[in-house]
């Protein structure tokens, strides 16, 4: 029987008048962030925080406009979600996290590693939303904010049966916290989609911190050419390529991405 979260810490915090809630398996271990992507919450993080807890803290915030956190009507800039981050970090008395963050949570983390490097231990990377102007436009021209709209008219029961069929490969489990995490985005969040994104490439070149990039071999958003560019900018930039994985990098292959990040988090241990 897997071991539920009930002895998980679940609170809130205030950042720039913003309320954020996050879940920490707490502990006086090495601590580590986990950012999710647009439309999910920090509890999607569950199964890779149970691989982890038994060595780190792992704390799994909610951005605003997800999940339990407050969802203002603007204020979803790149720069924002980062300064939340940072303001975490206050917040809890964290010292040197390792931050870990997934699409949107990929960009925040490379913001916020950029804003207070000498605040982390390190820093993961799972193909995170590095996206050329062009890609950009196209994504905040897409239907993708509509097709959320119509989401949330629909019952969360229907919306269910179609996910499980749909994503038959994946667990129960997350597929219901996916779907939880679905119906507690805020349609204000995509304002995130709003370019100028910040400029990965600048991101890329000014890391001082031990980094890793992780991405699949099938529809991610950095391609293999895109990563292996990226690598050649930093020294302290590495790469892994996790077979039989898209964008959902750390969903489509739950346990190859737990290994990858337990690798790397062991070797910036201290």
């Amino acid at each position: 029987m897997k071991k539920t979260m009930t002895n998980w810490t679940a609170k809130t915090f205030k950042s720039n008048g913003v309320d954020l809630h996050y879940l920490r398996t707490g502990g006086d271990k090495p601590p580590v962030i986990l950012l999710h992507g647009l439309m999910l919450n920090g509890a999607c993080w569950t199964p890779l925080a149970r691989a982890l807890e038994k060595d780190y803290d792992v704390i799994m915030p909610d951005a605003r406009g997800h999940g339990l956190s407050s969802a203002p009507s603007h204020g979803y800039s790149y720069e924002n979600l980062a300064i939340d981050v940072v303001n975490l970090i206050d917040a809890l008395g964290i010292t040197n996290p390792v931050l870990l963050g997934h699409s949107m949570g990929g960009m925040t983390a490379a913001v916020a590693a950029n804003l207070q490097p000498q605040r982390l231990r390190g820093l993961i990377l799972a193909d995170p939303t590095f996206l050329t102007p062009e890609r950009q436009r196209e994504v905040q021209e897409s239907d993708v904010a509509e097709q959320h709209r119509q989401v949330l008219a629909r019952s969360k029961e229907d919306y269910l049966a179609e996910a499980r069929a749909r994503h038959n490969h994946r667990s129960q489990e997350i597929i219901e916290l996916f779907a939880q995490a679905r119906f507690q985005t805020g349609i204000h969040a995509f304002e995130v989609l709003t370019p100028p994104n910040p400029d990965y490439i600048q991101l890329i070149k000014t890391l001082d911190i031990p980094s890793l990039l992780v991405i699949g071999d099938n529809g991610s958003i950095v391609s293999t050419p895109m990563a292996t560019e990226l690598a050649k900018l930093n020294q302290h930039l590495q790469v892994v390529q996790i077979r039989g994985a898209g964008h959902a990098v750390p969903y489509d292959q739950p346990e190859n991405f737990s290994i990858v990040v337990q690798n790397f988090l062991r070797s910036v241990s201290t």
